[in-house]
Order: structure tokens, then C-alpha cells, then sequence
């Protein structure tokens, strides 16, 4: 069918959202051009193209793009196509290449995109002129936050720090935890597929809801991967308190400005200790000192998601991209980050446990992909049209930079999504969002 903005507004309310949102293909088709077309999106990090003439290639949405570093040491992105009869130029994940030649016609590009030569120049009409940038490998409107970069479609697209907001606060937390200051992507990618709309793994971002149940067989008690964290000792995540009730749906959830959420960090046992540690300590205070340090290392929130397709996993060092495939299918990477300065016995504590919990065939991230899976083929099914997103409705607090929060096991973070939903899908924003106090 066709939807109005009428039509798509009256599929979000206030504390519930109807299926065919995550089932219908003709809303997913629109997804693609209104929201994946229009907002920043994630594409990768500067440190993957640290030489000139390096590159990275991903698609946002639909588009094939390549992250490219020029010889100027700009990083710039670029659709991945030939000017010529639009090949796609480059096939690999990443690479070096002096020049992106297309293999069709053999056109060949410069890492900024610019056109180095062809064969056969001489038989085009000396009216045309190769130095036109209509012959270039077309750029991406693109902009970087502490090295994290983002591209849009939209000329109309506000920049990308007012775009991030107050959201910026996760990428500082995590790059100051760094020793020099940044962070860079190392130690590969874990990548996978599920059978379920994109959403699903965005609306898990801010739930604290389902892990004593989605969870349960390794957050609780006699669950070992949750034991460590990075250190030689301490660091343990408390799941429970001494009565056994569970603490995790008690954490609560921000939501920033865009769709942007964080989930409050896990409470711990005891700071974290050990030879390694307290190495990766005295590199901070000899940088911040010691009130700054004993700030930095206060877990503060797990993760940051930033809306539409990218999360921070800030207890884990990771970045989460999810990219829609179909309307019942999405595919997930997550690449580790290491901080830059820090003992490479941190990065190695940081892979082992990234390993445990968001690898294909891990405890943790393996139980929400089939949740998410159930989801799918459950909307499916005979049953109310409304899937309830109601949890904490009217007990939100925000404060004057329009941050809001939602105590316990609030759904403020999926109703936050949603809002921004409707925003990009009829350009007009909700009535029933929580304004700033």
C-alpha cells in the first residue's frame, strides 16, 4: 500500500508501535530513502585508512561507498562507482592502491576521487573535458567527531555535532580512556546476519529489560564470562544483589536528542586491580592526574547507540554497526577498539571478552539475534496489531540540554527511536515526545 505521512505518523503512538513497521516491505522501502537517505550514518573510523592511498569499503543503506585517505592525508568518502558506465570500482573490504581502477573499462580514479587517467583518451571529442568533476568518483557529504566518521546523502542534513548532540559525551568517555587520547579499530571484525528487521537490534540498544530473562543462563550467578572485566583482578559485574533480586532492569536509560540512547552502566563488586591495571592507571594520571583519572574510570554508562545504525559497547571497547538487508533482514558487525597508549594486555583482555559476548557464537549476543528472529516471525502471527513499548511512560526526568532520563527498566530509549522515526519518515516530530524542562 501506499503510506501518507499521515498514515506512517498513526503507526507510532506514545507507548506502542504497530507491527507492520518491522514487517512490511513497502515501510522498509521508505526507511531506505527517508531515513537512510537523509540522516548521518555511521561509516568507519580513521584509523582503518592510516596511509594515504588506503581505503575501506561499506555500504550505507543501499549506496556503495569507499573511505578513502588521499595524498593530501585527507579521509574522505566517496560513492564507489565509475563515472563512466557506473562499475562499481573497487570489490575488496579494504585495501592500498595508488589508483581505484574500475575494471570494466579501466578508468582510474585518485584516492580522493579524482580522475588519473583512461585508455584511449584521444577517441573522445575534444569538446570533452576529463577534468570536469562529473568524471570523478562523486564525494559523500562527510564529517568526523574524534575520528569517528559519518556520511549523509542530505545537503539539508544539520552538521555533524548538532546531529550528535549531547550524545558526543559516549565517544569522549570512550577515547579518553585511552592514554594518548584516541582510540583506533584493530583485531578484525565479527560479522552476522539474523532474520529480523533492523529495529529489533536498535530497540535492544536501550533495553535493560531482558537480560534476567533473555540472559538467564549467564547472567546469573554461575554465569563465568560476566567474571572479568579488563584488569588482573576485580572488575566483576553484579548482576544480582546479595538477595539474589536482580539489579539489571534497575539501571535505567538515557535519551538524547535525534534517537540517540545510552544504557546506565552495570554496578561493580570492587575498582579494578592487578599489575596490568594499575600500569594502564599511572599512564592516566600522569596525563589527567588523579581526580581526572579515578572520573575516567567511573563506569559510567554500557553503551551509546547512536540512532540509526551505530552503537558504542563503552564497557567492551566495540562499535556495533547494523545495516538493513531487507525488511526481515539485517546484517551486524562489531569491531573492536583499542586504546591507544594502554598495555596491549588491555586490548588482548578486550578481545577475549568481546569474544564471550558479541562474537557469531557467543552466550550473549547469540540469544538476541534469535530473539530478535522470534520477533519477526511472531509479528507475523495472528494476534494484537501492537507491539507495547509502555514501561516508565510519564516518569521520565530531563534536564535543560533536553536529556532525558528513564529510571529502572524504562522504555523511554525505544520510544526516543521511534520518535525520530516518524521525524525522518513525515519531517514532522511527535506530539507526545517529552520536552525539556
Amino acid at each position: 500500500m501506499g503510506y501518507s505521512a499521515d498514515d506512517l505518523a498513526a503507526l507510532v503512538r506514545e507507548d506502542r508501535v504497530h507491527r507492520s513497521v518491522y514487517t512490511d516491505p513497502a515501510i522498509f522501502e521508505l526507511e531506505l530513502d527517508r531515513i537512510f537517505g537523509r540522516a548521518w550514518l555511521f561509516v568507519g573510523h580513521e584509523s582503518q585508512v592510516p596511509n594515504p592511498g588506503d581505503y575501506v569499503t561499506t555500504t550505507l543503506g543501499r549506496q556503495p561507498v569507499v573511505m578513502a585517505r588521499g595524498w593530501d592525508g585527507l579521509v574522505r568518502v566517496l560513492y564507489n562507482r565509475c563515472a563512466h558506465r557506473g562499475a562499481k570500482v573497487l570489490t575488496e573490504e579494504r585495501g592500498n592502491a595508488r589508483q581505484f581502477r574500475c575494471s570494466y573499462h579501466g578508468w582510474a580514479f585518485h584516492p580522493d576521487g579524482t580522475l588519473a587517467g583512461l585508455p584511449l583518451p584521444e577517441d573522445y571529442p575534444a569538446s570533452f573535458d576529463l577534468s570536469d568533476p562529473a568524471y570523478a568518483m562523486m564525494p559523500m557529504r562527510h564529517a568526523s567527531y574524534r575520528g569517528f566518521v559519518f556520511a549523509t546523502q542530505s545537503a539539508a542534513a544539520p552538521d555533524l555535532e548538532t546531529h550528535l548532540g549531547q550524545a558526543r559525551i559516549g565517544f569522549d568517555e570512550v577515547c579518553d580512556r585511552a592514554p594518548a587520547g584516541t582510540i583506533e579499530f584493530a583485531g578484525g571484525c565479527h560479522r552476522y546476519e539474523y532474520a529480523g528487521n533492523w529495529k529489533h537490534q536498535m530497540e535492544n540498544l536501550a533495553d535493560t529489560y531482558h537480560p534476567i530473562a533473555c540472559h538467564e543462563s549467564t547472567v546469573k550467578k554461575d554465569g563465568y564470562q560476566f567474571q572479568r572485566r579488563t584488569g588482573e583482578a576485580g572488575g566483576q559485574a553484579k548482576f544480582f544483589d546479595q538477595s539474589g533480586k536482580p539489579l539489571v532492569p534497575l539501571l535505567g536509560v538515557w535519551a538524547f536528542a535525534n534517537g540517540h540512547n545510552s544504557e546506565a552502566s552495570l554496578p561493580f563488586h570492587e575498582e579494578q586491580t592487578g599489575e596490568v591495571f594499575m600500569r594502564y592507571r599511572a599512564l592516566l594520571v600522569t596525563k589527567h592526574g588523579e581526580a581526572r583519572t579515578r572520573e575516567i574510570l567511573k563506569p559510567k554508562r554500557h553503551n551509546l547507540s547512536v540512532y540509526p545504525t551505530m552503537d558504542i559497547i563503552v564497557l567492551q571497547n566495540a562499535v556495533r554497526v547494523i545495516r538493513p538487508l531487507a525488511v526481515d533482514r539485517t546484517e551486524v558487525k562489531v569491531y573492536p577498539m583499542r586504546l591507544m597508549g594502554a598495555p596491549g594486555e588491555i586490548f588482548a583482555d578486550h578481545i577475549r571478552f568481546l569474544n564471550q559476548t558479541h562474537s557469531a557464537s557467543s552466550f550473549i549476543q547469540s540469544d538476541d539475534v534469535e530473539s530478535f528472529r522470534r520477533c519477526q516471525e511472531g509479528l507475523l502471527a495472528e494476534g494484537p496489531e501492537w507491539s507495547v513499548v509502555a514501561r516508565g511512560v510519564g516518569r521520565e526526568a530531563s534536564d535543560q540540554a533536553g536529556v532525558r532520563f528513564g529510571e529502572r527498566s524504562s522504555e523511554i530509549g525505544q520510544r526516543n527511536q521511534h520518535a525520530a522515526w516518524v521525524k525522518y519518515m513525515t519531517g514532522a516530530a511527535v506530539s507526545w515526545e517529552p520536552a525539556p524542562l
